[in-house]
Formats: structure tokens, C-alpha cells, sequence
């Protein structure tokens, strides 16, 4: 089994139990049964939820740094490079779309 998978499935049934401690002791307490489950099923959903957003942040995913992450990553690059576009007709470079000299769409990425 995937120790990713297996750390997962350990925080979810210990998220389970928990909960239901929870449910336990908040009927102990005289909570309604219905702002009890209420509150043990926002837990529930909610405490992996953050998990999950925690971990993506490690590996720069949908952190809320304004740093680039992604799949490649920002590799030492700078923001304000850009792909650059070469012509397959008349070899002429420019910013995307068609081309500006001669009108063709046949273009191929140049980094």
C-alpha cells in the first residue's frame, strides 16, 4: 500500500473516532443531538479539507504565495520571460497568434 494513501487512511479514522468522542461527550454535556452532529460533521469535512491545503502548499500547488509553482515549477525563471513564437513559413519571431508578416498560423515555441 502507498504510505501516502496509508498516512491518509490513518488520519481519517482517527478523524472518525474523533468525532464520534466528540458526539460522545457533547451529549454528556446536554447538546442538542442536532447542533452535536451538526458540529462533528463540519469537523469531519473540514479537517481534511485543511489537511489537504496544508500538503498542497508543501509542493507549491494553490499555496497563497505569489511565487510560480505549477507542475514545472518556477525553475530560477523570471516572471516577465516570455514564449516567443517562430514562423514555419518566413522563420519571422513574435508574441503568439498568427503571423504578423505573413499571415500564417504555423508556428512553433521557441523558449
Amino acid at each position: 500500500m502507498n504510505p501516502q494513501l496509508k498516512k491518509y487512511y490513518i488520519f481519517l479514522g482517527a478523524s472518525l473516532v474523533f468525532s464520534i468522542g466528540l458526539q460522545i461527550v457533547l451529549g454528556m454535556l446536554g447538546v442538542p443531538w442536532y447542533i452535536s452532529i451538526g458540529l462533528v460533521m463540519a469537523i469531519f469535512i473540514l479537517l481534511p479539507m485543511y489537511m489537504r491545503r496544508r500538503q498542497a502548499g508543501n509542493f507549491g500547488g494553490s499555496g497563497s504565495g505569489s511565487e510560480g509553482g505549477g507542475f514545472f515549477g518556477n525553475n530560477g525563471m523570471n516572471n516577465s520571460t516570455r514564449v516567443k513564437y517562430v514562423c514555419l513559413v518566413c522563420q519571422n519571431k513574435h508574441n503568439g497568434g498568427s503571423c504578423p508578416r505573413c499571415g500564417s498560423k504555423m508556428q512553433r515555441a521557441d523558449f
